[in-house]
Parts: structure tokens; sequence; C-alpha cells
């Protein structure tokens, strides 16, 4: 059945269904529920299972989110990739290999901050980020005015992934339609939609029904190994901090049970019965333990005991013929101060979180210097925070997509052309971007000094402008425009002029 939505229809062309037959499935890379045969949902098919484990994983997640290492090791993911320092936006967009005139260019940068308005991002973009890192996935509601679709996005609603999930409705079909009539099993393109429950999926296996383009939903992209459960970047964390968490528990409790000295209370009980030496041993151990102490307010006996006697003190009788009543001392725990196991653990979550394990030393000062002094594990760090930024610019193409076709700026067969030449530039930080920067223009002015007697010979000016200098389209032609500018306005001397000097 199609769908009316956004001013168009959402409707499969069923001829292009059975020209293109396939027995495979649509690879499922978002976790959405699989359900095989037409019109199963809500009859046999029982996801129960699957969502609640689903339910439970973004619950322990969040949990796992408050302990303070792991919470540590998020805000400096966070921290890097979104950067809210200045008064710049945090996210900028870079149409430089966009085939198309700069006045759609101008509409599709004014129609990205329109989308970064209606989440907020320059106030919530680090909020935004850490929900989505933490719980593996991220939805949101596309309000539209249904009166009058080509007025865009009017609002962005979050959702709870607790009470929202994708299905996917795959119907087969035996093969009797093509000339071989091979009678194999193929698939249709499968119907995509979301259930929504306010009360959570688990609750019940009813909601409502929601068209796919009502919603934006983005993933961290990980899958458990069947392939049919989004997972966080946290999921692999699971193990160390629980491990982590054990080894800090057992050594308090070590060091609660080895801190205290012991007495070691050796009593003479003669040639006493067995039976009479156990009594006569208890009798003097409570008469140790109980003190009794007049209360001058209530005038009441109160029985204060020794609790720490009764728990680390040892009582042993001694025959006649050995020595009498000792009282010896045991010394308490000499490793409490051994903290080994734990800073292991600890590095360890770091390692399953890919945050640099220096940062967890307090010791280690925040250096900055040239690209050969950073570590390893900062380069890794960097590429690794480049590629969560990549995964979650596809929410701004998903809100982007929509509210350029809502308000008939472009086709839905346009962005298909258009989505791989469109990139998102994340705010820096701007001291260290500032030194890195400028390192990096100081390589290329050596190189470009070194080259320049060949620039007109062997190389082109704008092969140097594009490979050399790393210049973009839109960055050589405003340089140009306003080396013109400044020449016109005799801030610069004209070069026709100084050739003809000569």
């Amino acid at each position: 059945m199609a769908i009316n939505l956004f001013g168009f229809t959402i409707k499969r062309n069923d001829a292009d269904d059975e020209n293109t037959p396939s027995f495979v499935p649509e690879t499922n890379e978002d976790g959405a529920v699989d359900i095989f045969g037409a019109g199963a949902y809500g009859t046999y098919f029982d996801m129960e299972g699957s969502i609640r484990n689903e339910v439970e994983l973004v619950t322990r997640y969040r949990e796992m989110s408050l302990m303070p290492e792991c919470e540590l090791a998020i805000d400096d993911i966070v921290n890097e990739a979104i950067n809210t320092e200045g008064f710049e936006q945090s996210v900028s967009l870079r149409l430089d290999t966009l085939k198309m005139g700069d006045g759609i260019k101008g509409k599709i940068r004014n129609e990205f901050s329109e989308v970064l308005r209606l989440l907020d991002f320059d106030n919530n973009g680090a909020d935004i980020f850490k929900r989505w890192y933490i719980d593996g996935r991220l939805y949101y509601h596309n309000v539209i005015d249904v009166t009058s679709p080509n007025r865009g996005l009017q609002e962005l609603r979050y959702i709870d992934p607790r009470t929202i999930k994708k299905v996917r409705e795959i119907e087969e079909d035996k093969d009797n339609k093509s000339a071989g009539k091979t009678g194999a099993i193929l698939v249709k393109p499968a119907k995509e939609y979301y259930i929504f429950n306010e009360k959570g999926i688990t609750e019940a296996q009813t909601g409502i029904k929601v068209a796919p383009d009502s919603i934006s939903y983005v993933t961290s992209g990980l899958l458990d190994a069947q392939r049919k459960q989004v997972l966080s970047y946290l999921h692999k964390a699971i193990k160390p901090l629980n491990q982590l968490r054990m080894v800090e528990d057992a050594v308090v409790i070590y060091r609660l049970s080895r801190a205290p000295e012991r007495r070691i209370f050796y009593i003479d009980v003669g040639n006493l019965p067995k039976g009479k030496a156990e009594a006569y041993l208890r009798d003097t151990m409570q008469r140790y333990k109980n003190k009794l102490v007049y209360d001058a307010n209530t005038g009441e006996i109160r029985d204060d005991k020794k609790h720490m006697s009764m728990l680390e003190d040892y009582w042993l009788p001694r025959r006649e013929g050995g020595r009498g009543t000792e009282i010896s001392t045991l010394p308490g725990g000499s490793n409490l101060g051994e903290m080994d196991d734990v800073l292991y653990f600890q590095k360890k979550l770091y390692r399953s979180l890919n945050v640099p394990v220096s940062r967890l030393e307090s010791e280690n000062a925040f250096a900055l210097g040239r690209a050969s002094e950073i570590t390893r594990d900062e380069v890794k760090f960097s590429r690794f925070i480049a590629k969560l930024r990549k995964r979650f610019t596809h929410l701004f193409d998903d809100l982007l997509k929509k509210q350029l076709i809502l308000k008939n700026i472009i086709s839905p067969e346009d962005w298909d052309g258009m989505k791989e030449h469109i990139h998102y530039d994340f705010l820096q930080d701007t001291y260290f971007a500032e030194l890195k920067e400028a390192e990096i223009i100081r390589e290329r002015l050596g190189l470009l000094n070194e080259i320049d007697q060949y620039t007109g010979k062997y190389f082109s000016k704008a092969w140097v402008q594009k490979n050399i200098l790393q210049m973009h389209e839109d960055d050589i032609t405003d340089m140009k425009k306003s080396i013109e500018d400044e020449i016109s306005n005799g801030d610069l001397p004209d070069p026709s002029e100084q050739d003809n000097e000569f």
C-alpha cells in the first residue's frame, strides 16, 4: 500500500520488482527485525526475544556510562568529536565537488543551517553525540505541517530507542513467471516501517505503525555475530568494566579484613577434660568481649561488645605442660598499598574504548608540539574519532535530504547523485588546530618553493594549487576573487604593470 507523506507518494514500482528478482534478502545493516511472509506481523511473529535483549542492552549501556572510569573515557571521546568552543558552528557543510550552480549550493547551505537550528546543535551537539555513542542508535521524529509540507521540517523530537523498533517485511514467492520457471523462492523488495509504543516495545507487541520517512534513524554501524542486533561502542567494554568493579571491590574487602592487627590468646586449660576446657575457653572469651557499662542517664546497665575482637582475634587452648596463658600479636597485611591489578583493568577498559592509555595517567601533562612528537595511540584515536564523525553524519544526510525534498529544491532522484559529494567539516580544537595548521602550511610552502621553478614547464598552476597547496575549487575561486579585489583597490601591485616595467 502506498503511503502519502511529505507531499509525495512512497511506493515501489511493481514492474521494477519483477524485473530484478533475487533469492537473497536485502542486507540488514540497521538492526531491523525481519518478517518473512506477507501479513506475518500480528499473526504468528514474535519479536519479544530480540527486542527484550536490545532494550536490556540499551539500559546496560546507560548504566555503564555512569561509572566514573567509563564516564571519563566517554567524555574524552565526545570532547574530541564535538567542539563547541568559540562562536563558530560545530559542523559546517562542504560542497566543493558538487556539480551544481552556486544558487543551489547556497540553498543547500541555508537548509543545513536550518537542520542544525532544529537540532539546536550548537548548544546540544555534544549531548546528542554522547547519546548516540552510548545507546548505539538515535531516533528522531520528523514533524511537518501536513497542510503545507513544502514549509519543510518544523520540529525534531527525540525518541527513546527502547520505545521504537524498525521492522522489515520480506515477501517470498516462487519463480513461476520467468521463462525458465525454476520454482526457486524469490525475495521481493522489503516493506519497511517502525513500530512505536510509548510504554516500551517489551510491554506489548502492538503499537503505532509509523512510515519510514517520518523517522530519522542512525546507528553505530556495529552488529552482533548474527547481524541482527545493533551494538553500542560500549559493548566491548562490558567485560573489562565488570572485571574492574570486581577487582576494586575485592581490594576494599581485602584491606578491611587485613588492615587491623589481630591478637592470639593462648589460654592455659590445665588438665581439664575437652568439654570443660571448651566451656572455660568460651567463658573467658565472653568475659573479654562483654563490657558492662552503667548509664547514669537511664539507670540501666548497657552491654558494649567489642565486635572487632569477636571477628579478628584468635582463641586457642593450651594444655598443661606447655607454657601458660600468653597473648601475641598477628601483624596486618603488608601489601595493602599495591594497586597494580586495578591499574591493569583500568588500562584494559580504556583500550576497549579506543582511548589512549596515557590519558588515564594524571601526571602526564598535555603537550603540544610537532606532528612527529604525537604518539601512535593519539594518531589511532584521532582516526577513530574521524570514523565516529563519519558515521554520525548519516543523521545529517537523512535530515538534509528530507528538508531539500520537502521544499522542492531537489527531487529524490537528484539526492542519489549528489549525496556522495556532500561532506561535513567538524570544528577542531582551536589552539591545537592552529599549531597543526601552521606546521602544515609551513611544509606546503617549503615544497612549493622547491617546485616553483618547474611550474609552467612540467606542472600546471592548477595542479600545484590542488595537489601541493591542497586547495579546493571553492578555495581557488575565492582566493582568485580576493586577489583581484585587492589589486583593484590598490592593496596589491598590478602584475601586468610590473611586467611592462621590465
